[in-house]
């Protein structure tokens, strides 16, 4: 887990994967972090991901850097709607309070990967196995 979090630090921003029916939806995201030893993301609820989660609990986001590497993240996803997982989100990246908060009305889930698998790519054909 410590690898494939170094990786995605330094390169923050990464393309979530889902599906609204037959077909795939891929987003940038830049939201994640490790909580109670899982992988997880924010979702706000009212995004169309949020409802295609709940639809088809799989997904897979990758992300690449500069030097001709990719790791692919693979899961089946879990929600955890406690306030101590949103504290913990608050935590990591502060400016989440500003788009989810009372005021605006807005709310947000933790998702934690389930059967979560990742692996580190390189154009070389090299493969490394992260989780």
């Amino acid at each position: 887990m410590d690898e494939l979090m170094k990786f995605l630090k330094e390169n923050p921003v990464f393309y979530m994967a889902t599906t609204d029916g037959y077909l795939p939806r891929v987003r940038p995201m830049g939201f994640c972090m490790v909580y109670n030893g899982h992988f997880c993301l924010a979702v706000g609820r009212d995004k169309a991901m949020y409802d295609q989660l709940l639809n088809n609990t799989n997904l897979e986001i990758c992300v690449a850097n500069d030097r001709g590497e990719w790791v692919r993240v693979q899961g089946t996803v879990d929600f955890d709607d406690s306030p101590e997982a949103k504290a913990a989100a608050f935590k990591v990246m502060p400016q989440l309070a500003d788009l989810y908060n009372e005021e605006s009305g807005r709310e947000f889930t933790i998702v934690y990967l389930d059967h979560i698998s990742a692996r580190l790519f390189s154009m070389s054909g090299a493969m490394k196995v992260l989780i």
